[in-house]
């Protein structure tokens, strides 16, 4: 028998200060995995970085959204050409489950299970300090793995900073003030 799963686009708060976000996404596993460690594929949704696949490891994240989609859309002000965050990978159950550090707004935890076909992505953000950055943390997240959604469908996603500018509404819209 096979399980029906109804997925909310949008991220949930799971907790006050916690943010869940899902996306079924074609398989299989080990693919998807390679999407969140490899430096070159991770890069094409969300930033490059090089990961020794060991618990304690850490690692450098470079952020530069322009190049995500061709055209990038309008950047906000607020937002430079490139970012740069240190973190350190604090769980590894390969290809099940990759826990990182993530900066000041605790950390983030990516889970995979196999449904078929397609693979269940369960991206939990913990510790989210207050609701600015729950919106910057809920719209990014969103509009990234749109991006990695259409990279593994083989599709051309939206303009990144489009779906940005978009979402911050929707997000504003939906989580409590």
């Amino acid at each position: 028998m096979t399980e029906d799963i109804t997925l909310d686009n949008y991220g949930t708060l799971v907790e006050p200060d916690t943010l869940r976000i899902q996306r079924l996404l074609p398989g299989p596993i080990e693919r998807v995995w390679a999407y969140l460690t490899e430096s070159d594929l991770r890069r094409q949704w969300l930033a490059a970085g090089e990961m020794q696949m060991a618990t304690g490891s850490p690692f450098e994240f470079v952020w530069r959204n322009d190049e995500l989609t061709d055209p990038p859309g309008q950047r906000p002000p607020n937002y430079g050409e490139e970012q740069r965050m240190q973190s350190r990978i604090t769980e590894l159950d390969v290809p099940r489950k990759l826990a990182i550090e993530w900066d000041s707004t605790g950390g983030v935890s990516f889970e995979l299970e196999p449904r078929g076909g397609e693979v269940l992505l369960t991206v939990t953000h913990h510790r989210v300090p207050d609701r600015s950055t729950l919106l910057s943390v809920s719209t990014g997240w969103h509009a990234h793995l749109q991006v990695l959604a259409a990279r593994l469908a083989d599709g051309e996603p939206e303009p990144f900073w489009d779906a940005i500018n978009r979402l911050k509404a929707d997000y504003e819209q939906r989580l409590p003030a």
